[in-house]
């Protein structure tokens, strides 16, 4: 008889954060490629964001580094991950990142019929898009040109309504290039963004099957255990086909059924041992970090309060997260002024002698990944989500 094995929220919490070194940062030594790949990607809409969520998540890491890593020994990439949304990703990693985000069914367009592509358009223009990008960084300008030159004018018709501009219908697949390894960004060009194609490609080893197996498996390690639902949000996908997946690799053997706060979840095969619980320590995570982004059920990482004053909307990451014991615990907000940073801290519980000590040493580590010299303000954070 197999006996299911009990997770508690504390347990779960506890390797959560041992995982993603956020009990103890890790040493001077680590590669910035490895932090990021325990994330399972660092969100990269804010690029400063992403430098300190890799930052704060080491003893000596700077902006600098993430930046080197990315830019001059191309350990790293600059791509669309998760939910169609710009991450870096270890450059390593991008052959399996690539076979998992594929194999993601298409949801409908949302675009009306005159202004959307068509499944074969699409596979044009991504092709295209590789094509155009081979040993050369391209502006969208640029990109756009390259793109409507191999496949017609259809492409940069200009129909995709955007703020207050109309984008050339080609960019409703700008992600999903990324998806495929055939596009990545390059060093911005003054101002403007630029495009390339990555260091790597292909797929992973095993097929696509294979792939989105691994792929589930480092997600349940990282931010198990999780159900399908739980993965599904995660990455934007159809819960249908996250349910499929899971059943199919239960099916096989490759993730076990666990008992998580009373509710049927999965984790990796093997993978099952969990620390006692709950973790200490006080954290700052800036917008949108991964260790929030992911972990579910999210009513318990943003108890009380927290639920309504970190999140917009139900969403999570629109507010960088004073994070206390392994749950949110309060949001900040840094403005920075040359080589200053003043970091205001609004907690929404009350804190401890020791764990004000550590406050000042996260605010501390903030500034030090900033590359500035960080002063800590305790009281209300009055900007807005996303400031």
């Amino acid at each position: 008889m197999t006996t299911t094995s009990v997770i508690t929220w504390d347990a779960a919490s506890a390797r959560r954060a041992e995982r993603q070194f956020l009990t103890g940062p890790t040493g001077s030594g680590t590669p910035v490629a490895e932090v990021v790949g325990a994330m399972m990607g660092a969100h990269a809409q804010v690029m400063s964001a992403a430098e300190v969520s890799v930052g704060v998540r080491t003893s000596t890491l700077t902006r600098a580094d993430v930046r080197a890593a990315l830019w001059d020994e191309r350990s790293l990439i600059k791509t669309y991950g998760p939910r169609g949304t710009v991450h870096l990703l270890p450059a390593r990693e991008l052959p399996l990142w690539s076979a998992a985000l594929t194999a993601i069914p298409s949801g409908p367009s949302p675009f009306p019929p005159d202004v959307r592509l068509s499944e074969e358009q699409a596979a044009q223009v991504v092709a295209a898009i590789g094509e155009a990008l081979e040993n050369r960084c391209l502006t969208l300008d640029e990109l756009t040109e390259e793109i409507v030159a191999r496949t017609g004018p259809w492409a940069g018709d200009r129909v995709m309504p955007a703020f207050q501009d109309m984008w050339p219908r080609w960019r409703q697949v700008l992600h999903r290039a990324g998806w495929a390894g055939t596009l990545c960004f390059g060093p911005n060009r003054g101002r403007k963004a630029t495009y390339t194609r990555p260091p790597v490609a292909g797929a992973a080893g095993g097929g696509t099957d294979g792939a989105l197996g691994t792929f589930v498996r480092r997600y349940l390690g990282a931010y198990g255990p999780a159900t399908p639902q739980h993965f599904a949000k995660w990455l934007a996908a159809p819960t249908g086909w996250a349910g499929t997946v899971f059943r199919e690799l239960a099916a096989a053997g490759d993730i076990e059924e666990v008992d998580f706060e009373g509710t049927r979840a999965w984790a990796a095969a093997g993978d099952t041992e969990f620390p006692d619980g709950p973790p200490r320590g006080v954290r700052l995570l800036p917008y949108f970090d991964a260790y929030v982004i992911a972990g579910q059920p999210r009513e318990r990482l943003f108890p009380g309060a927290a639920y309504e004053r970190a999140l917009a909307g139900g969403q999570a990451g629109n507010y960088p997260v004073l994070l206390v014991d392994g749950v949110v615990a309060g949001v900040w907000h840094q403005r920075r002024q040359g080589r200053r940073t003043t970091v205001t801290v609004e907690p929404l519980v009350r804190l401890t002698a020791r764990q004000e000590r550590e406050l000042g040493e996260q605010v501390e580590r903030v500034g030090e990944v900033l590359e500035a010299r960080a002063e800590l303000v305790v009281g209300e954070v009055k900007v807005g989500p996303h400031a």
